[in-house]
């Protein structure tokens, strides 16, 4: 029998506004979320007993065991809907986005998952139901169910479509610097201060132009490399660069592919080092 297949699509911010600190440890944000129509592969098959492979460019040191988000999202859609329902898998992981780099891989993987196990074996789950079981595992997940552009408010599981803010097949280059940034630190790290909400009273994409990363100067603050992509990717003229999540990954919109490859081939060159995605907005 063929293999089951999902793919985690990379998740950036187009805009990412800290409102505030909650009482739970958690941040108060608004966010706009895209999807790239690239990132990690899944396949599962039937199994005796659940396992997890992980290969690909960024398996090194990460857990192939029940913690893993995948194996996580695997065991509680089985607990909720029954053993009878969702079997035991064997599942490959293949890790083509760096791990904590702000582009929602872990998170991304586990919504594979869900969408998988959804497609398999419990297709009369929607994506709003199938969002709200698994968001408990993490904020970005729900977002990640779908992987289409939406506003995400709260602590980014509460979403709303924004169909007015069509970048479908908009050109995008991902780029890092191969240093991992973790989450915490950086919203830790955040000032407290409350610049403002998202789009208020603008339309959409022009309220982009004007939109941040708060996230951005407390994560330079942990990884200088950050500042050093955001200038090589200003330089290359796209119509938006910015950091995405909490770093240390940017990302460059282009108006046209020849551009964002062009740039791509560029980066290549001054900075062999760097890891780069190019791609377009699902």
């Amino acid at each position: 029998m063929s293999a089951f297949r999902e793919m985690g699509w990379a998740k950036i911010n187009l805009a990412l506004h800290v409102r505030g600190r909650r009482a739970d440890g958690y941040h108060e944000i608004e966010t706009l979320f895209a999807f790239v129509d690239g990132g990690d592969a899944i396949t599962a098959e039937f199994a005796d007993v659940d396992s997890l492979t992980i290969d690909g460019e960024f398996a090194e040191g990460l857990s192939a065991g029940a913690d893993n988000l995948v194996m996580q999202v695997l065991a509680l859609l089985r607990s909720r809907y029954g053993a009878g329902r969702v079997p035991p898998l064997a599942v490959t992981l293949a890790k083509h986005l760096p791990v904590a780099a702000g582009i929602g891989g872990g998170s991304a993987d586990a919504a594979a998952m869900a969408r998988l196990v959804r497609a398999q074996f419990l297709p009369e789950l929607g994506d709003a139901t199938l969002a709200r079981v698994v968001s408990p595992l993490g904020a970005d997940i729900a977002a990640c169910v779908a992987s289409e552009t939406c506003l995400g408010v709260g602590v980014g599981a509460e979403l709303s479509a924004v169909p007015e803010l069509r970048l479908g097949g908009t050109p995008v280059l991902l780029v890092n610097p191969r240093l991992p940034v973790a989450t915490g630190p950086v919203f830790a790290a955040w000032d407290g201060i409350d610049r403002g909400a998202l789009f208020t009273g603008a339309e959409l994409r022009a309220g982009l132009f004007g939109a941040r990363n708060d996230l951005q100067r407390p994560a330079i603050a942990q990884c200088p490399a950050i500042a050093d992509i955001l200038l090589e990717l200003g330089a290359l003229r796209p119509w938006l660069a910015r950091m995405s999540g909490s770093g240390a990954t940017c990302f460059a919109l282009f108006d046209a592919a020849a551009e964002r490859d062009a740039a791509a081939a560029l980066l290549a060159e001054r900075h062999p080092g760097w890891w780069t995605m190019a791609g377009a907005l699902r």
